[in-house]
């Protein structure tokens, strides 16, 4: 299909195109031999190979580390009607895992083919975060398509993520169409969920820990859990909903904890929820009395790397981090643990709770072993789309 004279073409140096043909979606600049046309941030590219042979279409950045990003491995328009049928097979696959459901993570950018778009339904709302200059460029039609498809009653941009500043883009959140309220209740596997849209973090809920609520649910019948990092109450919620015998959830964020306690009044669960810093906690647990004794922690951290280099710090962090809270649970307790980013790879997780569990002088066995819900889907050529680690361990 002729895309026009305006297209750039950006031609790759000899057997760079090896990790391309594999099923990867990006082109890093010093993969880049020279670019045909005038570069700007967001423009169509078409990438060929040393031969001139096309790879596909994307979008290109000239000041970016990721310069090319695919969108299409056939040289097509990327016009209206191609949003519509990409953000469509998205909404189709979204309906195949969680039928019937109406709040999901509706896109999730190189994972549904629409690199730095993600977007996140919340019933009648979506809330949308771009985090490329091909997709900032092209906003309005992407929001035409998802109106189209939808019909939503508001469209928010929350384009608050740091990412964004690695393209050139500035932070802003905003109405983006429509009426847009403050929160929304949400069903998410019969839970109800009162989701704050400008003031929550990320995009208001955490959907992707939704395969992993209902995975461990089964597993605190009668027991005491104590959930860290709790946010808004999701992972307690479900423990409590499932027979637990008593609940605690703690977060640093008064915000989230006042959120908390509404959610398990608008559930009718009797779940306790108060500001605590975990590491506090747990170091605390060992030495004072407190409102429960714990077989069950939930431990949800946030992301400890926020790029590579970071990486060995975080790895440590998460060590002791996990060790406090073996050291806090006895015989026969359980441990559902988690990272967040994708510089963690899920050998280096099983790695910090092997090491985290020597140093707390326990044995443990891997019970259920996970990572992000199906609407946040994983490529297999590209690792960077697997960015959640999850893990029950039982002591023994």
């Amino acid at each position: 299909m002729t895309l026009g004279t305006e297209i750039l073409t950006v031609k790759l140096k000899p057997r760079e195109e090896d990790r391309l043909q594999a099923g990867h979606s990006w082109v890093f600049s010093n993969e880049i031999d020279k670019v045909e046309g005038t570069p700007t941030a967001g423009a169509l590219a078409v990438a060929v190979n040393a031969n001139g042979t096309p790879l596909g279409v994307g979008f290109y950045h000239p000041n970016s580390l990721i310069a090319w990003r695919m969108v299409s491995r056939k040289v097509e328009n990327v016009d209206h009607e191609f949003f519509k049928e990409k953000l469509a097979k998205a909404i189709a696959l979204r309906e195949r895992f969680y039928p019937g459901s109406d709040s999901y993570r509706l896109c999730f950018g190189e994972s549904d083919g629409l690199p730095g778009l993600v977007v996140d339904r919340y019933r009648d709302v979506l809330v949308l975060q771009v985090l490329s200059a091909g997709i900032e460029a092209r906003l309005d039609v992407v929001a035409g398509a998802l109106t189209e498809l939808l019909h939503p009653k508001g469209i928010f941009l929350k384009n608050d993520h740091p990412a964004r500043g690695l393209e050139g883009l500035k932070q802003e959140t905003r109405v983006l169409e429509g009426d847009v309220p403050p929160r929304v209740t949400i069903d998410v596997d019969g839970l109800q969920f009162i989701t704050p849209i400008a003031e929550g973090q990320k995009t208001g809920f955490y959907f992707d820990q939704r395969d992993n609520r209902a995975r461990v649910a089964p597993y605190a019948v009668g027991r005491q859990v104590l959930d860290l990092y709790c946010y808004t109450g999701a992972f307690a919620l479900q423990a409590a909903k499932f027979g637990a015998k008593k609940v605690l959830g703690l977060d640093s964020s008064g915000p989230a904890i006042a959120l908390a306690r509404e959610n398990a009044a608008l559930n009718g669960l009797d779940v306790d929820f108060d500001e605590g810093d975990a590491e506090e906690v747990l170091q605390t647990f060992a030495t004072t009395s407190q409102p429960i004794t714990p077989d069950f922690i939930l431990l949800d951290p946030p992301s400890f790397v926020p790029s590579k280099k970071h990486l060995m710090k975080a790895l440590r962090a998460y060590v002791r981090l996990n060790q406090m809270a073996f050291k806090v649970l006895p015989r026969g307790g359980m441990l559902a643990t988690s990272t967040c980013s994708h510089h963690v790879s899920r050998e280096a997780f099983l790695s910090v709770l092997k090491e985290a569990a020597g140093k707390a002088g326990k044995s443990a066995r891997l019970l259920e072993l996970g990572r992000q819900s199906k609407d946040h889907p994983v490529l297999l050529a590209m690792p960077e789309t697997e960015y959640l680690h999850f893990a029950l361990v039982e002591l023994v």
